[in-house]
């Protein structure tokens, strides 16, 4: 039970798991806020400019209520949470390929030897690999 308890505190404590709880959490909390921004700003105004709101809308089929304006609200709620982890994802893509371009814009440190083709210092006027001359760049 002791080994048990040891490699359930092991799995918790690994950094992935620790992130997608944070994750999990901050996710509900933002779409407690996107609900409350469709339910209580977006909607009412779309339902004075229209006369209803959409959460009232609803039909009757044979005494039973389906209310497509919840769906409707529901729908408005995905699609702005959608919206705003596109941005996300899209600004953290720019940063990521903004560090790859950094590095690709560093100096090359190494070339190839015209003799046997192994890398040498850049620098080198003798390879290492066959002890050939190698002319200085130019």
């Amino acid at each position: 039970m002791k080994k048990f308890f040891s490699e359930f505190k092991e799995f918790v404590m690994r950094g992935n798991v620790l992130d997608l709880a944070v994750g999990v959490i901050i996710g509900a909390a933002f779409g407690a806020i996107v609900t409350s921004l469709t339910d209580d700003i977006i909607s009412p105004l779309l339902g004075s400019i229209g006369g209803l709101n959409f959460d009232q809308l609803s039909v009757n089929i044979n005494g039973a209520t389906l209310a497509y304006g919840k769906f409707i609200t529901a729908i408005i709620n995905f699609l702005i949470m959608a919206f705003i982890i596109f941005l996300i994802v899209k600004g953290v893509n720019k940063l990521m390929s903004l560090g790859k371009k950094k590095e690709e814009e560093e100096e090359p440190t190494t070339k190839a030897c015209p003799h046997c083709c192994e890398e040498v210092n850049i620098n080198a006027t003798k390879c290492p690999h066959c002890t050939g001359d190698i002319p200085a760049e130019e």
